[in-house]
């Protein structure tokens, strides 16, 4: 299995859907990816998996070099796994949800957020009160909540600016909300009635004159999820995380990237849009590539750091002991930014001073009890901790963490498109081949988390692994999902993939056996996991981390819906 000549000069031709709107924004996403690549007349399930697959050549890996716009040379691994997620594009050149040409490219990460879900969502929150002229949001599940209220404050916040600039942001929304209407047509406007009723509650007209607001629901019946959960701002800054808008007890994951990777998410965003946009996007003609890098360029992030490049932002204590903070980060205590009552904050710099003036210990709290009050927050539990004492030096929960100035790395977008048919002939996708080829070519070790682990493709590959002598250690959710994991065909909870995997490895496997290490998510307060079924610490994280340098991040699980079904947006780094 090796790159075509078709694939290539996919990859290689400079034309995108996103150029296309550039070029003629009277066109529909939809209108531009058919003008380029004929998806109409493709089916997902004659895309069969190959029969064979082995190792690309060096000169095939040469070739996937040009596929990609890599200002520094990726890594062998980083380039075999990029090889064979491309493979899926000689069937359907849209297979992964992103122009072929801006697949592979470069990037930065200036912030990562590991924390409760309503903490991403305060900065995404922060993102769209500052940002100058378009916000494009797509998340799976959206429900009147705590959470969406910070972003529905935020846009309300956004028009207000924008008013007093004199001038009109532009917001585009989807998220996908099953409908009858779907069988017919899988793209459904959403109307503002709609959109501000009981269960969505966005902001009218009236409560945001200042925006212009389409609002899409996308679905493809019957399984074909719309998964995916990420942002783009103004065209600068993309978002890719593991969380939905709604409350619930799951830990997530969030990664902040800017540079050229961030068109291929705003490209993402148009396909999957596929509608007309009215009105037009304000950014068609500024490319990220041409748009700096807005974290890096501020004094106040790099004064995060210090020469050795190591945070100054204590782990623990008030925010006194910065060395640049805003003005209201001088008070020893700061408020938390919330529903209801927000505190917006001019830069990344000032959000995580705000943060960490928030996980300050008061009135003698503990770490881990200082871990227990932010974790119950999000949907007001009493959990009490259950480590006694302290943490030790430097393990401390810390849920923004920011990254120092670094060059553009190479990054890829490894998606999957939806696959509504009742039927698992939907596999051969980018998102999967990344995941096969990350885990076949580990050369020390595989880690994964994920709320299941059960795909069938997978579980012979991470057994191959440690009988190669590959370390795999994988962390999933202890219940989560159970009721509809244990449906037919969906592959079986948990604790039955755990046993299977073990009792497949023989007597005469102990090596192997001892390299297989499967965990029970803990919380960061915790002594032990909490069953999903008390909804108090689950974890939602979806992350593969490969010999210590690739990373996959995003919207995919590790699960049957997510390889065969959902439409699912990812990072490789």
């Amino acid at each position: 299995m090796s790159l075509s000549e078709k694939v290539e000069g996919l990859c290689r031709n400079p034309h995108s859907v996103s150029q296309a709107l550039a070029e003629n924004p009277s066109l529909s996403p939809g209108e531009a990816a058919k003008k380029l690549y004929h998806p109409d007349n493709i089916s997902i399930s004659e895309g069969h998996v190959p029969s064979v697959r082995r190792p690309a050549t060096e000169q095939e890996l040469e070739r996937a070099l040009q596929c990609g716009k890599f200002t520094t040379p990726p890594s062998e691994l980083f380039l075999r796994v990029f090889h064979d997620s491309l493979m899926p594009l000689e069937h359907d050149p849209l297979m992964g949800c992103c122009s072929p040409s801006l697949i592979g490219s470069t990037g930065t990460c200036p912030l990562t957020i590991v924390s409760g879900l309503p903490d991403i969502c305060r900065h995404m929150s922060n993102l769209i009160a500052r940002a100058d002229k378009e916000v494009l949001l797509a998340t799976n599940y959206w429900m009147d909540s705590d959470a969406s209220r910070l972003i529905t404050d935020s846009l309300k916040e956004l028009s207000r600016r924008a008013g007093e600039r004199g001038v009109r942001a532009v917001v585009k929304i989807m998220y996908d909300r099953g409908n009858v209407k779907q069988v017919v047509e899988n793209h459904q406007t959403v109307s503002e009635k709609e959109y501000t009723g009981k269960n969505i509650r966005l902001p009218s007209v009236q409560e945001a004159p200042h925006l212009d607001m389409q609002v899409l629901n996308y679905h493809r019946p019957m399984l074909g999820t719309f998964h995916s959960k990420f942002m783009v701002v103004d065209r600068k800054i993309g978002i890719v995380s593991s969380n939905n808008i709604q409350d619930n007890s799951n830990m997530e994951m969030m990664c902040h990237v800017e540079g050229p990777i961030v068109d291929s998410l705003y490209d993402t965003f148009l396909i999957s849009w596929h509608n007309p946009l009215d009105p037009p996007l304000p950014s068609f003609d500024t490319p990220a590539a041409q748009g700096g890098l807005p974290a890096f360029d501020q004094s106040s992030f790099r004064g995060l750091f210090d020469v050795n490049g190591n945070l100054n932002v204590p782990e623990r204590g008030n925010s006194r002991s910065l060395d640049q903070v805003a003005e209201d980060g001088k008070r020893e205590e700061l408020p938390l930014h919330a529903p209801g009552d927000p505190h917006y904050d001019v830069d990344i710099a000032a959000e995580v001073t705000r943060m960490q003036s928030v996980m300050s210990p008061r009135n003698g709290e503990t770490g881990p009890e200082v871990a227990a009050r932010h974790l119950n927050r999000g949907r007001r539990l009493d959990v009490k901790a259950t480590i006694q004492g302290e943490y030790a030096p430097g393990e401390e929960m810390t849920p923004y963490i920011p990254h120092k100035v670094h060059e553009l790395v190479p990054m890829a977008v490894v998606n999957r498109k939806p696959y509504g048919a009742t039927n698992h002939n939907g596999v051969f996708m980018p998102q999967n081949e990344a995941w096969l080829s990350a885990v076949r070519n580990a050369k020390r070790d595989v880690f994964i988390q994920t709320p299941d682990l059960n795909a069938a493709p997978l579980l012979p590959e991470l057994l191959a692994a440690v009988r190669r002598g590959v370390e795999v250690t994988y962390y999933v959710c202890l219940g989560y999902n159970d009721a509809g994991e244990l449906l037919p065909f969906q592959g079986g909870h948990n604790e039955g993939v755990a046993n299977k995997l073990y009792t497949s490895l023989t007597k005469d496997e102990d090596a192997a056996r001892n390299l297989l290490n499967i965990h029970y998510y803990t919380a960061k307060d915790q002594m032990a996991p909490i069953h999903d079924s008390f909804k108090q610490r689950s974890c939602h994280v979806k992350l593969m981390i490969v010999d210590g340098h690739l990373g996959i991040m995003g919207n995919g699980n590790q699960d049957t819906q997510s390889w065969y079904h959902s439409q699912e947006v990812n990072i490789m780094v």
